[in-house]
């Protein structure tokens, strides 16, 4: 049985009210991009932060996507983003900068279709190296995004995100360490040197599509500013390890780290094994950050299934 509060944040987005209003912003963009819709607008997806229809028109479909006020950023943020892609991430082909509206080019298929067809996690190795050349062009543009309403979660913000989190639960595992534990880890990774960017915060499977022959990554509505590596928690101990079969440890992690901090040994000229003592700490933290930037009041059981996630590394 859902929550009542999940039951009211959803219900927002089919209130007839919000379903007329998208459908003539989504006409009204498609006019301006000299599209025309070919069928009925299909409320697709409904979650308690934001909703996608699917928009059938004369050129294919295309997907409008709206956020509450908490993730009202992503399409400002997706430009910018996909502006230092070359490709990888696939800007808005219309937004509306008051509401944060969107409107996207079909992306193809999921890879996590892709993957069950094939068997493989190889493909992961092409989307980790280009995520870390967009998370590398990004460095540069922390303080823009900061002003777009990326939250920051920069290294020196985590512990007390943390305590203030730990503080906030009815009831926490005895396990866990106090700040101080926090932000001695924070201080391990910040000492080698690896500047702070966009991070996902959110990529897995469901979120790479394989329309335009390359890997692209969507979805950007959970992103922040933090530091690189903090992305590989979710990645890498969260889907990757799970292997094809979704079990536990069934897949070499080794193969996919090196894809993703081969860029990082390019461009910052390190020496992979202090890239990977870097990388193991940041495992560690990056599910304190996701705890952190994905809370939600209503569903702790998700903000508990992450903490425990960095004291054993598993569900």
């Amino acid at each position: 049985m859902q929550h009542p509060a999940h039951c009211s944040a959803q219900q927002r987005w089919r209130e007839p009210s919000f379903v007329t209003a998208a459908h003539a912003w989504i006409d009204e963009r498609l006019a301006a991009l000299g599209l025309t819709r070919s069928g009925d607008v299909e409320q697709s997806h409904v979650t308690d932060w934001s909703t996608v229809m699917r928009v059938p028109t004369d050129a294919g479909p295309l997907w409008f996507k709206a956020n509450d006020a908490t993730m009202a950023h992503e399409a400002a943020v997706l430009e910018l983003v996909a502006s230092r892609s070359a490709g990888r991430v696939p800007a808005p082909l219309a937004r509306d900068a008051d509401t944060g509206w969107m409107l996207l080019a079909d992306a193809g298929r999921r890879l996590s279709d892709v993957i069950a067809e094939e068997r493989s996690l190889a493909r992961w190795h092409d989307v980790l190296a280009a995520y870390a050349r967009v998370q590398i062009a990004c460095e540069g543009d922390v303080d823009a995004l900061l002003a777009l309403g990326l939250p920051d979660r920069r290294l020196h913000t985590l512990p007390g995100a943390y305590a203030q989190l730990l503080a906030g639960l009815d009831d926490t595992d005895p396990r866990l360490p106090p700040a101080d534990a926090i932000a001695d880890l924070c201080e391990q990774l910040a000492g080698h040197g690896i500047r702070e960017t966009v991070q996902h915060d959110d990529l897995h499977d469901g979120q790479v599509f394989l329309g335009s022959g390359v890997h692209q990554v969507l979805d950007w509505g959970d992103a922040c500013v933090s530091h690189p590596f903090l992305t590989l928690a979710v990645t890498l101990e969260g889907v990757v390890a799970w292997g094809v079969e979704d079990e536990e440890g069934s897949e070499d992690l080794g193969p996919h780290l090196a894809a993703y901090l081969r860029p990082y040994e390019e461009a910052y000229g390190r020496d992979p094994d202090e890239l990977r003592e870097a990388a193991a700490v940041a495992m560690r933290l990056g599910w304190i950050c996701r705890a952190v930037n994905g809370a939600l009041p209503q569903d702790p059981g998700r903000t508990h299934l992450r903490l425990k996630m960095f004291l054993d590394a598993r569900p």
